[in-house]
């Protein structure tokens, strides 16, 4: 505790402020409720983001292009489609948690007063209700902010919300419209399967929470945003006079892990169980399909019919200064960002607020230079390895709700979120760090650095083995709960700090950066004249940005003030364990991932590092979403000896030269894959048309009972026969008898009648283009003989008729047969039969 009262802060008291609600039933506060999905997909949005709102354009109400707001919270935009994975601004890739609360559910642990969630779909799954349609009121400003980066030169903070309402729609002489007959229904369901106290006793107002944190850069700005974005509303407002149905004709899968397994058509009218603000678990469909006209205002934006109104709507008809908004609220002084009030101190940042930018900078970004120390864990959504695996964080969670009673934001513990967790948190995947150096945006054309450009400085730093020491768990004055490391001004990480702030660091009290590439931001929040001895801790200033320390959850609320110094008591215990089994500090890491320990990581977001840096000038690689991929960018090689020396194996020069791809394989590569399809068809369409002309070619040549391969191969040696051809031209028909037969189906057949013919066989004269048969004598030759002869001869003769235009060298080659017969009787006589 001696170390907690070094660095000012008070780890035994307890202190702090408990935001105890008084309800003495509930012990646990949950996030998790029932409501109306506003979510769209976009593309600049999140692509796992649901599409289950075809009728309000979200995306047309945010301003993602930094035009009027000059920083948010993490998360930044909730509605119109969610951020990638990668973003100028460094927000939480989250998918669009847009919605309205109709009722919230709380906790899921019956235990401290919650319903599970089987309760919540009994209940529901009781009821029977119609379509409720929305009609959009407006966007106001107002609420949230109080972040510990506000002074006297700050902006102020804000939160961006849309006001909706459900339309009452009433049934015969009801003197209830149909939504406050579902509201009493379903409070009667859920009292009838056993709900617990912590769900809200009362509806909840309809509203959609658009952005928090928010910061504007001027009164001016803020103004001209919500005169925009309110004249978007009044073309909803004029699109659907009397609200509209909300849903989409496309098909999603609730929950989203489930993928294809739990697919449906989404259709209009859902209500749906959010068991966190971006994990819809459950649809409840409406009792009755839309009606023509319901269905009609339901599909007119996404059936393209909406340009009209665009082109009519020019004034908004209603008040829309309800809150910290626009117009002309005179409740509001002016104010404008003035950059040059900002100070070193700014980079100890409220993650749940916004930033105030330096000079030159017009996007903020959440990326940042830092320590990973993310373990993974088979209980937590984890799609990173483990970094490290010298501390256990699990030891100062409270999961139980043993001290503490609530999150104050969305976020549960960011060293990983349970799945299934009973206070409705975002389940983030586990993402402890401590971050050292903010760069800010990555957009070069909004006054940051380009992140090839960052990679390419890093990479030219000398640092040696980046060792930390646990101090102290304590609860800073915006309520998070925080684990504070030893800023040693000395060691290694004090001079990658002060390394950074000469390099990267903004112009600041007339001390610029430099580096040997001539590469800089103007979004860093630190000056290039800070040191790590101007920053936290009993031996420095306190007045600069160097302070380690590790988030382990925002704006925490405990039971009271005594479990909150409970606590801290338990958790500082275990600390002081680690510092008996670390007294001089520990270079993190594990045996498969920076096994010499020490590395810095490059975070696009507190989710997500891409980038990893080796001490020592001992190499770099990308590990990014839980892969590791070889080098993109780097440098010539580190070491002495080139690519011969094996630590210089994994760099990109090196990579590259030992993984050579052949020029074969780069070539069908650059076709792309319409080139590759058209080749592919082009081989196939050649190899059909081969095949087609050989098997015509044989169906019309090849002999009787030949087989298609029998041909094929007597083909091969037609050169041959058209030799033998032409030497019987040059030596004339008296010499026919001379010449060998050619062997095939006439010389077997003269053969066959040699053999079988007497001497006194007939003469049978050549006729081109018939078929001819010898027949014997009736004397020679009984009846019955004579009578199967003729069948076989006409059967054969019928067959032979259907193939009279056959080559010239068949009927050559039968003529030259029955020439060599004939001359054995020059005498006799002649007859032809025809059949």
């Amino acid at each position: 505790m001696n170390m907690c009262s070094l660095y000012g802060n008070d780890c035994e008291s307890g202190e702090q402020p408990s935001h105890d609600s008084g309800d003495q039933d509930c012990s646990q506060v949950g996030l998790s409720f029932i409501g109306i999905s506003f979510s769209v997909t976009t593309a600049m949005g999140n692509p796992y983001s649901y599409q289950l709102c075809d009728q309000f354009p979200m995306e047309n109400l945010i301003d993602r292009d930094y035009d009027y707001v000059m920083s948010m919270d993490e998360d930044g935009w909730l509605v119109g489609g969610g951020y990638k994975s990668f973003d100028y601004s460094g927000k939480m890739p989250y998918i669009d948690s847009s919605h309205t609360e109709l009722l919230r559910i709380g906790s899921l642990d019956p235990d401290y007063g919650g319903t599970t969630i089987e309760q919540v779909y009994d209940a529901m799954d009781s009821l029977t209700f119609p379509p409720f349609s929305i009609f959009p009121e407006y966007v106001k400003g107002g609420g949230g902010g109080g972040s510990g980066d506000n002074g006297s030169n700050s902006v102020p903070s804000g939160d961006v919300t849309l006001i909706v309402s459900v339309v009452d729609t009433y049934t015969g002489y009801g003197s209830y419209s149909t939504y406050e007959e579902f509201l009493t229904d379903l409070f009667n369901a859920m009292d009838a399967v056993g709900g617990g106290p912590c769900m809200d006793d009362e509806d909840t107002d309809p509203h959609v929470s658009m952005a928090r944190g928010v910061k504007f850069k001027s009164l001016t700005h803020q103004q001209k945003y919500f005169y925009r974005v309110n004249l978007e509303v009044a073309v909803w407002q004029s699109m659907y006079p009397k609200g509209v149905v909300i849903g989409s004709k496309g098909y999603a899968s609730f929950p989203p892990e489930s993928k294809s397994k739990n697919k449906m058509y989404v259709g209009y009218g859902n209500l749906y169980f959010f068991f966190d603000r971006a994990n819809i678990t459950k649809a409840f469909l409406p009792n009755r399909d839309l009606t023509n006209n319901e269905l009609g205002y339901a599909t007119l934006y996404s059936s393209g019919n909406a340009a009209i109104y665009y082109q009519q709507t020019t004034t908004i008809g209603f008040n829309y200064n309800k809150g910290s908004g626009s117009k002309d609220n005179s409740n509001q002084e002016y104010y404008e960002h003035n950059p040059y009030g900002w100070n070193a101190r700014m980079a100890k940042h409220d993650m749940t607020d916004g930033w105030d930018l330096p000079p030159g900078c017009d996007q903020e970004g959440e990326t940042f230079l830092g320590i990973p120390l993310s373990r993974y864990s088979d209980s937590k959504l984890q799609s990173t390895r483990s970094f490290q695996d010298q501390f256990d964080f699990e030891n100062l969670l409270d999961r139980n709700f043993t001290y503490m009673k609530k999150f104050g934001t969305n976020h549960g513990w960011l060293v990983g979120e349970v799945l299934g967790n009973s206070a409705g948190s975002i389940v983030d995947k586990d993402t402890a760090h401590i971050p050292l150096f903010y760069t800010g945006t990555l957009n070069p054309d909004m006054g940051g650095i380009d992140v090839k450009d960052l990679i390419k400085v890093v990479k030219t730093i000398d640092f040696g083995e980046l060792y930390i020491k646990p101090a102290f768990v304590f609860q800073d004055d915006d309520s998070s709960i925080k684990l504070q490391f030893e800023a040693d001004a000395n060691s290694a990480l004090g001079y990658l700090y002060n390394s950074l702030c000469q390099m990267l660091g903004i112009s600041w009290n007339y001390e610029s950066p430099y580096n040997s590439l001539g590469l800089y931001s103007n979004c860093a929040m630190h000056a290039a004249g800070d040191r790590a001895k101007y920053g936290c801790g009993p031996d420095n200033a306190n007045t600069g940005g160097f302070c380690p320390q590790m988030t382990l959850a925002y704006r925490v609320a405990f039971q009271s003030e005594d479990h909150a110094a409970a606590y801290l008591q338990r958790s500082n215990n275990y600390v002081d364990y680690w510092r008996k089994l670390y007294p001089s500090g520990v270079a993190v890491g594990t045996s498969k991932f920076c096994p010499a320990g020490g590395c810095l990581a490059l975070f696009l977001q507190r989710q997500d590092p891409l980038m990893i840096f080796a001490p020592n000038l001992a190499g770099s690689w990308v590990e990014f979403m839980g892969g590791t991929l070889a080098p993109t960018i780097s440098p010539a090689p580190t070491y002495d000896g080139g690519c011969d020396d094996p630590r210089n194996s994994q760099l990109d020069k090196c990579f590259r030269r030992k993984h050579a791809r052949k020029a074969s394989a780069v070539a069908w590569d650059a076709l792309g894959a319409v080139g590759q399809l058209s080749i592919f068809l082009l081989c196939f369409m050649a190899s059909t048309l081969t095949i087609s002309i050989f098997l015509a070619r044989a169906r019309s040549r090849k002999n009787d009972g030949e087989s298609y391969l029998g041909f094929f191969i007597r083909d091969l040696k037609g050169e041959g026969r058209k030799r033998k051809k032409k030497l019987r031209k040059k030596i004339g028909r008296g010499m026919l008898d001379q010449v060998p037969a050619r062997p095939g189906k006439s010389h077997k057949k003269k053969s066959k009648r040699s053999s079988a013919a007497t001497d006194d066989s007939e003469e049978v004269t050549p006729r081109a283009g018939s078929k001819h048969r010898r027949r014997a004598n009736s004397g020679e030759r009984d009846s019955g003989e004579r009578s199967r002869s003729r069948s076989k001869s006409k059967s054969k003769n019928e067959s032979r008729s259907r193939s009279k235009s056959k080559s010239r060298s068949k009927s050559r080659s039968r003529s030259k047969a029955r020439v060599a017969d004939s001359t054995k009787d020059d005498s006799g006589d002649s007859r032809r039969q025809l059949v």
